[in-house]
């Protein structure tokens, strides 16, 4: 049982899995794992231009957009979906061919993949009032800086920061607050 401070100048920055662009790594399971051997993953990116997203087979994702116009997802199989700040996150399965379109210029993503059969996932806002339910793991991502209260402790973080929560905390919500997206992760 612990909650760990993740500050934005630790996380790591890599190439996208299809080499058109830059993500940010903000936490991943195992430690140190690689984009072909996570049980999950929770990262940012920058978005730039039109284009098709990484596959990832065997992984479900879920993709929110935390600044700028937004962008209309084409995932294969489904109808179109237009995602944008005040909309929710939108999952689907990673190893489906999907292609983004920029709604009015760049935007910056946050996106949250699970080995399927393996884990489950949500991502949401802090604000959903929602129990959290029985997590493994609660990752609280900060878009500006902000003081965390949760199980019974006040924890600052600025902006990009995260606090990764794992046994009794994983499953204590922070207090409702609009700068703050959770993401839980349960072993399937």
């Amino acid at each position: 049982m612990s909650m760990t401070h993740l500050p934005a100048a630790s996380h790591r920055r890599m190439p996208w899995k299809n080499g058109r662009g830059e993500t940010t790594e903000i936490a991943v399971y195992p430690q140190g794992a690689g984009l072909h051997d996570f049980g999950w993953r929770l990262s940012m990116a920058g978005v730039t231009e039109h284009g098709a997203f990484s596959i990832f087979p065997g992984i479900d994702r879920t993709l929110a957009v935390l600044d700028g116009a937004g962008i209309e997802l084409e995932v294969q199989g489904q109808a179109p979906h237009r995602l944008t700040l005040g909309t929710e996150p939108l999952a689907f399965a990673a190893d489906v061919p999907a292609v983004a379109h920029l709604l009015g210029g760049p935007i910056s993503d946050l996106n949250l993949m699970t080995r399927r059969g393996s884990y489950v996932h949500q991502l949401r806002h802090a604000t959903d009032p929602a129990p959290l339910g029985r997590p493994d793991w609660l990752l609280v991502l900060a878009t500006a800086p902000a003081t965390v209260r949760i199980a019974g402790q006040e924890v600052a973080l600025g902006q990009f920061d995260a606090l990764l929560c794992d046994g009794a905390e994983a499953a204590s919500p922070p207090a409702p607050a609009p700068d703050l997206w959770l993401a839980t992760i349960s072993r399937a």
